[in-house]
């Protein structure tokens, strides 16, 4: 293809893994009913982690902080959902926001219902 190799070739090596972040996080977000973007470290992330495996949600936590890519990522889902905090959270394919928005939406009852309908809760009867 040509063009000349000096010191932008990593620039251009980030952008290419930040262009292959956005489909990689948007292919996660669409196969896996819920979906936390978090950090180990995270209290907040935690937190929320905690909640769902409480209401016995089945989810996926990517860490960003273990991931390869994780800041690629992480820099993916603040252009996609303009969040640049973790947790940033999915159910059902949309986004729903961080460890405050998930809280709340479980204080107003609105959570279980979300679950449910992305088939992260098993039903009662089984």
């Amino acid at each position: 293809m040509g063009g000349s190799s000096s010191s932008s070739s990593s620039s251009s090596e980030k952008r290419v893994g930040s262009e292959m972040a956005l489909p990689k996080a948007k292919d996660i977000v669409a196969s896996t009913p819920v979906v936390v973007f978090s950090k180990t470290f995270c209290p907040y992330c935690n937190r929320v982690k905690q909640l769902l495996a409480q209401l016995g949600a089945n989810f996926k936590a990517i860490e960003l902080d273990v991931e390869s890519d994780g800041s690629e990522i992480q820099a993916a889902l603040l252009e996609w959902t303009g969040q640049r905090t973790v947790p940033n959270v999915f159910i059902g394919g949309k986004h729903i926001g961080g460890c405050d928005t998930v809280t709340a939406k479980h204080n107003e009852g609105k959570l279980v219902p979300l679950l449910t309908e992305a088939g992260a809760l098993g039903t009662a009867a089984a």
